[in-house]
């Protein structure tokens, strides 16, 4: 369990102006920072083998995947990253503010790895969860637009558009972009 007493208290939540924006564009796509009690790929699997065996989690284990959750949000400014995964992040990011008190909610995470001193990112303390949301929003129109070069018109258009028609359906299936353009190209536009 995540030790409260150890993190330090802070009054007011610090400006994210001059923290959060170089933590983003900093944060590697992968990191190098492992802790211990993470086993490597072969114990992994054989723990996951055995539905019977406890998992132990140490302090630093549940630290390390609230950071590696907020790693996700860096790949929003990705690209290559697909979509559906785009909106993935989107919909934990911006989810209802009664949630932010969960555990792993995107304020929860937040909170952990800024005040955690078991953080593999510098100790910048309790951070507020709406200036980050309010910088994502404010870059989502760009990283979007860079990511829709990449497809044909009408899955910009259809983005665009339509968001919610094509959220449903990369949640139903995520290749259904994909899918969607091999079938255009095969056959052809029918309408064009």
């Amino acid at each position: 369990m995540l030790n409260q007493s150890v993190s330090p208290k802070v009054s007011h939540p610090t400006p994210v102006g001059h923290v959060f924006p170089p933590i983003f564009s900093s944060w590697p796509a992968t990191t190098h920072h492992r802790p211990a009690a993470i086993p490597d790929r072969a114990a992994l699997e054989q723990m996951l083998d055995d539905a019977e065996a406890p998992v132990e989690w140490s302090e630093e284990d549940i630290v390390f995947l609230h950071w590696r959750l907020l790693e996700e949000v860096s790949h929003l400014a990705d690209p290559a990253t697909p979509l559906e995964e785009k909106f993935d992040t989107l919909r934990w990011v911006f989810s209802e503010r009664e949630k932010d008190g969960m555990p792993f909610s995107f304020a929860s995470c937040l909170r952990v790895v800024g005040c955690s001193p078991l953080s593999p990112i510098a100790y910048c303390g309790l951070v507020d969860a709406e200036e980050i949301r309010e910088h994502i929003r404010h870059s989502l129109k760009a990283w979007f637009n860079a990511s829709l070069e990449r497809y044909p018109d009408w899955v910009r258009d259809a983005v665009v558009h339509n968001p919610a028609w094509i959220e449903a359906r990369l949640a139903k299936n995520p290749q259904w972009i994909n899918e969607q353009i091999k079938r255009m190209s095969v056959q052809g536009d029918l309408f064009a």
